[in-house]
């Protein structure tokens, strides 16, 4: 096996784009970051998205895209794991490169969700959820966070008002990054005051329905070292069961775990050698419960790490140091890859004043569903 490493990254801005159809930001980012390996073709294209076909009407992204850019002809294809897909998207070229069958392949990430109403945008997401067994009863995805959420201030004795460092924090960090959606700072009064969604989660501890794309460009780090920005170091995946009802403790999210120990083994390291971790905040509640199964908190203990500033960026282990999905966004599909791009900027010391000093080690976590699916990179300076 090859090592890999990352030798260019693009990115749209994220927010509402009325003016752009999903194969203008696939686009985008990609030529954004062949510009920045500084080459003018691939031997492959991975796109990770989830609702193309639910909102777009518009699946075979692979060759949509691939032809759309001027690389017919490449191999291409739609790589699908619900909000986890653009990391599975990476993970796919990653194996690509190490395996010898490539030598530079684009992962890409795209989502356009804002062009639906928010019925279809709801039942769409929904779909990350099982069908069968919790969609079909009527629950929606926020409600599911909300009930872990309520689970979760039962069992630990958290107030609601406690999750509020997180969402803080998110919007301090997406105050400096160009890209984000959500640019402005938030307070705790303006968290208390939030109007509710699915009680006990506010419109302050969602993510936003949003458009975007982010893209890296892999290659094997002996052909390619010359411009390599970051040397993945690892990337493994884990599943769990769809259902919340079938896990073992809904409190315990077993594939962010195992996923977690994976990519530690793979990366030779222990939990003190990750300088920085690009938790998937899509909810208050899933970075609260993403930092306890990982290992960086105890059970109960993630919101009070929160409180006392350890995810900021001059804390133990800064988190969402661009915003996260809570202040950059969250288009669906391209969070994976928005969030390897993050990390990407911080190792190559182009995250501004959000720059965390001295990381070496990154982590970035992109969860499918509400836990079903994790896939975790590591990232190292070079």
């Amino acid at each position: 096996m090859r090592d890999v490493v990352i030798i260019g990254i693009g990115q749209t801005p994220v927010g509402e784009h009325w003016d752009k159809s999903l194969r203008h930001l696939a686009h985008d980012a990609i030529m954004a970051a062949l510009q920045d390996a500084d080459l003018g073709a691939a031997d492959a294209l991975y796109v990770g998205n989830m609702l193309s076909g639910e909102l777009a009407g518009q699946e075979h992204l692979g060759a949509l895209i691939a032809d759309f850019i001027g690389l017919r002809g490449i191999e291409a294809m739609k790589i699908e794991a619900a909000c986890g897909s653009g990391a599975a998207a990476v993970h796919v070229g990653m194996m690509a490169v190490a395996s010898g069958m490539h030598d530079v392949v684009l992962a890409c990430g795209v989502e356009k969700m804002t062009d639906a109403i928010g019925s279809v945008t709801t039942s769409g997401l929904a779909m990350a959820a099982d069908q069968e067994y919790e969609v079909s009863q009527g629950i929606s995805f926020v409600g599911l966070n909300a009930l872990l959420m309520r689970r979760y201030m039962h069992d630990f004795g958290v107030s609601k008002e406690a999750f509020a460092a997180f969402t803080i924090n998110a919007h301090r960090n997406g105050v400096n990054n160009p890209n984000a959606m959500f640019r402005s700072a938030v307070s705790e009064a303006a968290y208390a005051r939030a109007g509710m969604i699915a009680d006990p989660i506010n419109l302050l501890d969602s993510s936003p329905v949003c458009d975007g794309s982010a893209c890296v460009v892999l290659a094997p780090a002996d052909l390619f070292r010359s411009r390599a920005k970051a040397r993945i170091l690892a990337s493994a995946v884990a599943t769990d069961s769809l259902a919340v009802h079938d896990r073992r403790d809904p409190m315990a999210l077993d594939a962010v775990t195992l996923s977690t120990q994976r990519a530690l083994a793979q990366a030779h390291l222990a939990h003190a050698g990750v300088d920085l971790f690009e938790v998937h905040d899509a909810f208050s509640i899933m970075a609260a419960l993403s930092l306890e199964a990982a290992g960086f908190a105890k059970p109960g203990q993630a919101v009070q790490m929160a409180q006392t500033g350890e995810i900021a960026i001059g804390g133990r282990l800064p988190i969402s140091t661009m915003g996260g999905l809570k202040s950059r966004g969250h288009p669906v599909g391209a969070t994976g890859v928005y969030q390897i791009v993050e990390v990407v900027e911080q190792l190559t010391g182009q995250a501004g004043a959000n720059q965390v000093q001295g990381a070496t080690v990154g982590m970035a976590q992109n969860i499918g569903g509400s836990g079903a699916t994790v896939v975790t990179h590591i990232l190292g300076a070079v």
